[in-house]
């Protein structure tokens, strides 16, 4: 299966994703792009180590949100890709773009949906406004994306708990080791396999015949 990885920072989670391909367990996958928003992002060097073809399409480049959108559209057809990831991708894609790929487009958020989520949260700003709530427990959640931020149907969550000395970057840290770096490479493995079925808001599981096992 190929993946198109979209970037804006430094690329913890495509790394994880490219090492998670290299130990064998998303088989079959391969990424055929990685498109950056920020021509400075670390994450295209980490794309270049590994040889995987990188681009930069900014959207300050475009007249339109629509252009954009095609631009995207097409480099992802270009490149063949069936899946689309977002790893800490920070603009907003047009309505085209996410139609087009409907059902096809993956986020990692790090919070648990639809707590601590929606425009501006992003980063580290979730953790901080977690901590700054007083919850117990926050996590990470993969979903489908759809045009509205943080809002579409939630594929997997994981749990963590909020220590009483935690720091915003603690909790970032705790929250990618113990929930992100294990949740988007499931779900990527979900799809690839084509065990996740999208009904209206929710997405079901299926049972992989194989394993007899979710």
């Amino acid at each position: 299966m190929n993946i198109g990885v979209l970037v804006s920072g430094g690329g913890t989670n495509l790394q994880n994703i490219i090492d998670r391909i290299e130990d064998g367990y998303l088989e079959g996958c391969r990424i055929t792009t990685v498109v950056s928003s920020n021509p400075d992002a670390y994450a295209l060097k980490r794309a270049e180590k590994h040889g995987i073809p990188r681009a930069v399409i900014s959207k300050r480049d475009f007249a339109t949100e629509e252009e954009f959108d095609d631009a995207l559209i097409r480099h992802m057809e270009e490149h063949g890709v069936e899946l689309v990831v977002m790893a800490g991708y920070l603009v907003k894609t047009g309505e085209k773009f996410c139609n087009h790929f409907r059902g096809r487009i993956i986020n990692i958020h790090p919070s648990l949906i639809p707590a601590f989520c929606g425009k501006g949260y992003y980063g580290i700003i979730p953790h901080r406004e977690a901590l700054k709530y007083g919850v117990k427990i926050t996590g990470a959640t993969v979903h489908f994306v759809e045009h509205e931020y943080d809002s579409g149907p939630i594929i997997l969550q994981k749990a963590v708990y909020v220590r009483d000395d935690d720091t915003p970057e603690t909790l970032q840290k705790r929250v990618m080791e113990e929930a992100e770096r294990e949740l988007l490479p499931e779900a990527i493995r979900l799809f690839a396999k084509g065990r996740l079925a999208l009904e209206g808001r929710k997405v079901r599981i299926l049972v992989d015949e194989h394993t007899n096992a979710d």
